[in-house]
């Protein structure tokens, strides 16, 4: 550019000089305004809500295996994690690890009354600030790395919510509880029978949300009812807003009750009742 300048201020004054003269100038700010917008890249977040209950002995773990998941096409994480008024040291487990680890973007809330597992969800999903948000448990019976697996088809373009099915696919499978299963498999079928959803894995964790959709989606069950309300209601909206569901399969590690596993019998009659009431009776 300086040679260039150079040469046409030597030159005799014409207009084809004079375009020789602006020439250089224009081209300088040509590239310095247009070439950066044209490389500029939109980086999505991921939220990834945790909902933590007496989770102290195993809380660090699973925050481990969150920080070493490497998102696809470079997107950044946000991790909103809910104490639901633990009794034990899930608070100073917390605490501690956001203390060492100041890399992972950790954002920190705590129920000053145990509310439930719902009741934790809401809050973290009210406080989500990322493009897309995923539920993670606290416990170890999912598997970060497949996040990847659920992101897929939300990154492609072709889907707003995107269930992890324990029920499908090749992978690995802890086998547990006979009459879990079965249950697992009749709330599903419950479920399918009203939203008109063909889901193998109602009652599944992994849920892969638009954030900006599942924020405008009222939530009201404290407990595990989680589950079949926020299916039955986004199995509404796939009716009313053409709304794009899928399923892929993932891997399930499951617990043991003497692991920490909380869920009952009792919860199984909730689901039931949470099913008729947010369908059936279309309970917004």
């Amino acid at each position: 550019m300086g040679l260039a300048k150079a040469f046409w201020a030597k030159m005799p004054e014409t207009p084809l000089v004079r375009f020789g003269q602006i020439l250089p100038k224009t081209l300088q700010n040509l590239f310095s305004t247009v070439i950066p917008y044209c490389v500029q890249t939109t980086t999505e977040k991921l939220s990834i809500v945790v909902p933590a209950y007496n989770e102290g002995r195993t809380i660090h773990l699973i925050l481990n295996k969150i920080k070493a998941v490497a998102l696809p096409g470079g997107m950044e994480k946000e991790v909103i994690i809910v104490n639901d008024c633990s009794r034990d040291n899930t608070e100073e487990a917390i605490l501690s690890y956001q203390k060492e680890n100041p890399s992972l973007p950790l954002t920190y809330y705590r129920h000053e009354v145990n509310q439930g597992k719902g009741a934790a969800l809401r809050t973290g999903i009210s406080k989500a600030t990322g493009s897309w948000l995923i539920i993670q448990d606290a416990d170890l019976e999912y598997d970060p790395r497949e996040y990847e697996l659920l992101l897929k088809p939300a990154l492609e373009g072709v889907a707003d919510v995107v269930f992890g099915s324990r029920f499908m696919g090749g992978n690995p499978h802890r086998i547990l509880f006979f009459w879990h299963t079965i249950g697992n498999k009749f709330l599903t079928f419950l479920s399918n029978l009203f939203t008109n959803l063909n889901l193998t894995d109602m009652e599944t964790c992994y849920k892969l949300f638009r954030t900006d959709l599942i924020q405008q989606v009222k939530l009201d069950e404290n407990r595990f009812g989680f589950e079949p309300e926020v299916t039955a209601k986004i199995g509404r909206l796939a009716k009313k807003q053409n709304l794009r569901v899928y399923e892929v399969g993932i891997s399930y590690y499951g617990r043991t009750y003497a692991d920490g596993k909380k869920i009952g019998w009792k919860d199984g009659f909730r689901a039931i009742y949470c099913i008729l009431k947010y369908n059936l009776w279309k309970i917004k």
